[in-house]
């Protein structure tokens, strides 16, 4: 039986015992902003949101968030919540304030400039700050404030998301034991060797042993996270359950692989798609040549360098494909309060300047590096367009832009060139796999997708759109949800529940 937003709200619905869903990321779904005399309501470009906003849709229940925007204060009432979508509310957005040092040194600082790249195999070297520490101690007990205001007294399921809430599971746990929390991780867990060089390995170990069950993309981070512990800290590792028990609690870890509603995609690109498609050309001065793609934010891990080094490649093994195709590289400014992200923004525009000199023919330019926010609509567009689209991560948890792709392709064509070290490598095998780092290697891949056979390519996506059908985000939220499910009936309603004060 397929899995359908009707069939996760069953689970929802059913299956967990009245138990409320709270939902917890740093990301929100839904963000307000001055412009001009009103107020504008947008979707930030994430993947988690992206793949979190159906499955909320389908449950409802709270959603608790950084509230970033500059009218998001107005839009809320006193406890900062508000209806969302805000055309047809199906659920509650619970915003927490940040001050600017709290969002300085718990998200700029420990979380990505010290937990990235600790997590991330990219080579950059994380940055460990006692005062960033602090502050993400302290946001991690301001969020679990929120959450145990949201749950009440009742039961509920707590659907924490990501590095940035490692503590939280623990503070949760000690407030209310009879709460069900899960932990979706979404970018890799390092090796052990790796997480050792982290001066406060055990406060996070603990916290995130706070939950009852911890979820990762892939079954090798399942096993690094486990081997941590079993190094790093009191506990008794179970290798047949995939559990960790410590102080008569268990942890269960499992792998379950997220993903999107391919039907969103695909109803989204349809519609006046010739129209865009003129607009899109028109606007980045490309004529009819085959278009590769890549979608990312601007980041270190995501290989946008060596994208641009395997067309510089490819033209220079293969001067005949001058002007026959463009490379429209998508890249969101991210992060830019960090230096490494503001340097790295500064680097691939001087990268892409440095090629486009080197090859270019007239008004024909190899590479279009669009260092802007675009939106959904766009990016769909382009991905129906691309001859290809090229996903190099140098190591990441999942990437949806992957899926997304595909579920873009109602055509049936297209090629998807993906690195092998991103967590989406384990599923769409029809890929043209590469490794990014091997420049040669990477060319010829981009020389094989604009010189693919029609029948070849549609025979490959056939077989990637199935996956992405089967695998989409309603099976990745419905089996966690499952799971869940199966904790809150073996779980007996708390005689006595501790009140917030014990976070104090």
């Amino acid at each position: 039986m397929p899995w359908t937003r009707e069939r996760l709200e069953d689970v929802a619905r059913n299956r967990l015992g009245g138990a409320k869903l709270v939902v917890v990321a740093n990301r929100e779904p839904y963000l307000h902003s001055f412009d001009g005399e009103g107020i504008r309501c947008t979707t930030p470009a994430s993947g988690l949101t992206t793949a979190l906003d159906p499955v909320m849709r389908a449950c409802g229940g709270t959603w608790v968030a950084h509230g970033s925007g500059d009218a998001d204060r107005v839009m809320s009432d006193e406890l900062g919540r508000v209806p969302v979508p805000p055309d047809q509310p199906a659920y509650t957005l619970r915003r927490v304030w940040l001050t600017k040092e709290e969002e300085q040194g718990y998200y700029y600082g420990f979380a990505n400039e010290a937990f990235w790249p600790l997590c991330h195999i990219a080579y950059a070297r994380p940055r460990f700050d006692s005062d960033d520490w602090a502050q993400y101690r302290a946001v991690n007990r301001k969020f679990a404030e929120a959450v145990l205001e949201e749950v009440e007294s009742g039961p509920a399921v707590v659907f924490v998301q990501d590095y940035h809430f490692a503590l939280l599971p623990r503070l949760l746990r000690d407030a209310r034991p009879d709460l069900v929390i899960v932990h979706f991780w979404h970018i890799p867990w390092p090796n052990r060797e790796a997480f050792r060089v982290c001066p406060w390995q055990d406060d996070i170990l603990d916290g995130l042993l706070g939950n009852d069950l911890l979820s990762f993309h892939v079954q090798d981070h399942c096993n690094n996270f486990l081997e941590t512990v079993d190094r790093g800290i009191e506990s008794r590792i179970d290798m047949e359950r995939f559990a960790v028990t410590r102080n008569g609690r268990t942890t269960l870890v499992q792998p379950h692989p997220i993903s999107i509603d391919p039907d969103v995609v695909a109803a989204s690109v349809e519609r006046n798609l010739d129209y865009e498609a003129r607009r899109l050309r028109n606007r980045l001065r490309i004529g009819n040549e085959k278009l590769l793609v890549g979608v990312d934010r601007v980041d270190y891990t995501k290989g946008i360098a060596e994208r641009f080094r395997a067309v510089d490649r490819l033209l220079q093994r293969h001067p005949d494909l001058k002007t026959t195709f463009t490379f429209v590289q998508v890249g969101a400014p991210s992060r830019v309060h960090i230096p490494a992200y503001r340097r790295l923004n500064e680097e691939l525009s001087e990268l892409a300047d440095e090629i486009n000199w080197r090859h270019a023919a007239g008004a024909w330019r190899p590479i279009v590096f669009l260092n802007e926010q675009c939106g959904a609509r766009q990016i769909y567009v382009l991905d129906r367009l691309a001859a290809a689209c090229v996903v190099s991560s140098l190591h990441d948890g999942m990437n949806l832009v992957a899926k997304e792709f595909v579920a873009a392709r109602t055509d049936g064509r297209g090629v998807l060139v993906l690195s092998r070290f991103a967590g989406a490598a384990r599923e769409l095998l029809d890929a043209v796999l590469i490794n990014p780092y091997a420049i040669d290697e990477f060319a010829e891949a981009l020389r094989l997708a604009l010189t693919m056979p029609d029948e070849e390519q549609e025979q490959r996506m056939a077989r990637l759109r199935q996956e992405v059908a089967t695998n989409n985000v309603y099976r990745w939220a419905g089996m966690l949800l499952s799971e869940a499910s199966k904790l809150v009936q073996a779980r007996p309603a708390a005689e006595s529940r501790p009140s917030i004060e014990i976070l104090a």
